[in-house]
């Protein structure tokens, strides 16, 4: 596996601050609108809403890197503290989480999910004692390089991935911890990109599993095979990152997304949120099978073989325009636009270039 030259690898992480892919914006549970943390404007208010999920500073939609693997910041993010209120969800409930803006659909990689017990209030744990344990996982899943990927399906499904909380989970408070590893760049040190994100809910139920944990400093390597990876010559061979999955549940269920009806506020110790309806919403769902089987990698194949139709078409048309800000502009067996509307196409490595 070859690794970048330095020059090569310097442009690439002096491109960090400006590469910045998204955010989650809002969770769905049971068709209730939650808020998310924005952090490209919430820094910038004097009196942010309460919110469930965690505040964090990628105010440049930012990722962490290898490099932080044993910094906090991987927990959650980027100087990440409590989110102000929680979430409810019943236990084998499913959640619908929403990212901004669209998810490139040249960054290729896993989505996965972790929980950790948080005990009296998420509100005020201290991250760097969460043991995390994993609930969904998805990565490659079919085609040749760089293939099909679950943020694929994510894309596919309106940058939205539904995770199902374990209906045997035992209640109490948790720390959602969500997460996209960006591989485009991964065949390099240092090259891959992790945007966790982390939502507190209050889960009930009768479960009584409680899986152990890893501490969110321990989750990865800089040197995992699923970490240091080639996606353009070894795609067939990709291991998801991080501990294995509780035994019993499944990686991952099928990709529905769907409008909410309603919001709530965060709830906090002091308060309960209150569901309000949305007027003029009507609640619509989509489905984006997911390949937990082989007849499964067969539908998403099927599906996603559309949605890339309609992008080569819309790429076509933009040629004489040129690529967008940030937009892929090369790179080996690419055929898209390779002319810049905005910026100069640069070469991050041998099979990706972008308009920076």
């Amino acid at each position: 596996m070859a690794l970048l030259s330095r020059p090569v690898f310097g442009l690439l992480a002096g491109a960090t601050a400006v590469i910045a892919h998204g955010h989650v914006k809002n969770l769905v549970i049971n068709g209730v609108y939650w808020q998310g943390y924005d952090p490209t404007t919430y820094p910038y208010e004097t009196d942010p809403p309460i919110v469930v999920g965690w505040t964090a500073g990628d105010t440049d939609n930012g990722f962490v890197a290898p490099d932080a693997y044993q910094d906090a910041d991987i927990i959650c993010h980027k100087s990440a503290t409590n989110a102000g209120g929680h979430a409810s969800v019943n236990a084998g409930d499913s959640i619908s989480i929403q990212w901004t803006p669209t998810w490139p659909d040249s960054h290729h990689g896993p989505v996965i999910d972790y929980l950790a017990n948080c005990g009296t209030s998420c509100e005020t744990v201290n991250k760097t004692t969460l043991e995390f344990f994993k609930i969904d996982a998805v990565g490659y899943i079919n085609g040749s390089d760089p293939g099909t990927w679950a943020t694929d399906v994510l894309i596919a499904d309106g940058s939205t991935w539904l995770v199902q909380i374990p209906s045997d989970l035992a209640p109490g408070n948790y720390v959602l911890r969500h997460e996209i590893i960006a591989l485009h760049s991964a065949g390099s040190e240092d090259g891959a990109q992790n945007y966790p994100q982390c939502f507190n809910l209050a889960i009930t139920g009768s479960g009584t599993v409680q899986p152990s944990g890893v501490l969110g400093t321990e989750l990865y390597k800089e040197t995992d095979p699923g970490i240091l990876y080639n996606l353009y010559t070894t795609v067939e061979n990709y291991t998801i990152p991080g501990p294995t999955e509780y035994t019993g549940w499944p990686s991952s269920v099928e990709q529905t997304s769907s409008v909410a009806t309603a919001t709530s506020s965060a709830i906090t110790d002091s308060a309960t949120g209150a569901a309000t309806s949305v007027a003029s919403t009507g609640a619509t769902t989509t489905t984006a099978p997911v390949a937990t089987t082989s007849k499964a990698t067969s539908v998403v194949s099927t599906t996603l073989s559309t949605a890339v139709t309609t992008s080569s078409a819309a790429v076509t048309s933009a040629v004489t325009a040129g690529q967008t800000l940030y937009g892929q502009c090369g790179g080996t067996s690419w055929t898209g636009v390779t002319n810049c509307a905005a910026g100069t196409c640069s070469t991050l490595n041998a099979y990706y270039a972008q308009c920076l």
